[in-house]
């Protein structure tokens, strides 16, 4: 390429909100105890479930579901990082209590299950007899068990069929939940070194948005239609590409619309061969599209990888094209990663990050 090289969050709706119930930790840290902060890597979660458990049908279910891919990338990686322990487990390595997210997985019908101790310890006898009652299988989430910054979700059921289908069913929320704890150790990796106050500017002076571009992104290139930016490293490429359209029908809030912008954009981008530029791949992987919301602002969303004509270098990307209502335009905003080699979610994970972080001004 023309340069050596080339990672979502919702806000928490009243819909999570309203399938979470809180719960209180009566094991937790009291006040007089010195309480180490949590640690743990993005996307990490460890499920707490005795081994019968996690070794049969409930286990391939939660494999299954939460370690299912990453839309989209050139070659699968998981969604979330599972680690699995033992209530044992915990209790012989006292960091294990220490880590960031923790889903607990117990049958309540098992007496003799040390992980459905637990839940009706942390959870309380009063909340697992409602559940039973009602038939209602709603996760409990709980914070700071072990450490500050800490998050614990309980989910049981009273037979493993039962736990099962509750697993499926609460999938969706559960994992924005999770997401929605990792945001600031996101935010903090993003911007470790704060923002960058003249690329924020020149997007506001030239698109009508804000956008918080990180400090470690540079300018690419900027003309009468395009700005591109972008942060190397001797293993990466992250870029972000933005362009303002005119609106004037709905027809261009569709799949065909904004992947016909993202590709007429991608001929800005090349290698350093000749004849070679930028373009969707929907051959080998589909591109993905659905409705967002972005900050109260209407918004498509396309994902899938992209390819250079010509040469041989690809990698994912995601787009946004969104609408500013107040001077009726359009904001197509593309974020792309070149990493060869390199594992690639958490690094779209904060590309997307940065996007969702438009607003009208």
């Amino acid at each position: 390429m023309n340069h050596k090289g080339f990672v979502i969050y919702a806000a928490w709706t009243v819909m999570y909100a309203l399938l979470f119930s809180s719960c209180t930790n009566s094991s937790g840290p009291s006040s007089l105890q010195s309480i180490p902060t949590a640690f743990g890597n993005i996307g990490q979660v460890v499920v707490v479930a005795d081994d019968d458990v996690w070794e049969g049908a409930v286990g391939d279910t939660l494999q299954f579901y939460y370690s299912s891919a990453y839309l989209i990338l050139p070659q699968p990686e998981p969604m979330l990082d599972l680690v699995h322990f033992t209530p044992e487990d915990l209790a012989k390595e006292p960091t294990r209590r220490e880590l960031r997210n923790y889903i607990f997985v117990g049958n309540m019908n098992d007496e003799d299950s040390p992980t459905a101790r637990m839940i009706k310890e942390d959870v309380g006898e009063a909340a697992i007899q409602e559940a039973k009652e009602s038939g209602k299988r709603i996760p409990k989430v709980g914070k700071d068990k072990w450490a500050r910054g800490q998050m614990t979700v309980y989910q049981f059921g009273f037979s493993e069929d039962e736990l099962i289908q509750a697993l499926k069913d609460n999938f969706d929320v559960i994992v924005n939940r999770i997401q929605k704890s990792d945001q600031d150790r996101v935010d903090a990796t993003v911007y470790i070194g704060g923002e960058n106050g003249s690329l924020n500017s020149l997007v506001r002076n030239k698109l009508g948005v804000k956008l918080r571009v990180p400090k470690d992104y540079s300018l690419a290139l900027e003309n009468d239609d395009i700005i591109w930016m972008r942060r190397e490293t001797e293993e990466s490429s992250s870029n972000i590409l933005m362009k303002r359209l005119a609106y004037s029908d709905p027809k261009q809030l569709t799949k065909e619309s904004i992947k016909a912008i993202r590709d007429s954009v991608g001929r800005y981008v090349s290698s350093e061969l000749e004849d070679t530029y930028m373009k969707i791949n929907d051959v080998d992987l589909p591109m993905f599209f659905e409705v967002k919301n972005l900050n109260k602002l209407y918004a498509v969303e396309a994902r899938g990888i992209w390819e250079i004509e010509n040469d041989y270098m690809g990698g994912p990307f995601v787009s946004y094209l969104v609408h500013n209502p107040k001077d009726n335009s359009l904001i197509f905003i593309d974020g792309f990663l070149h990493a060869p080699g390199k594992d690639k979610r958490n690094m779209m994970m904060m590309i997307e990050y940065v996007l969702q972080t438009v607003e009208a001004l």
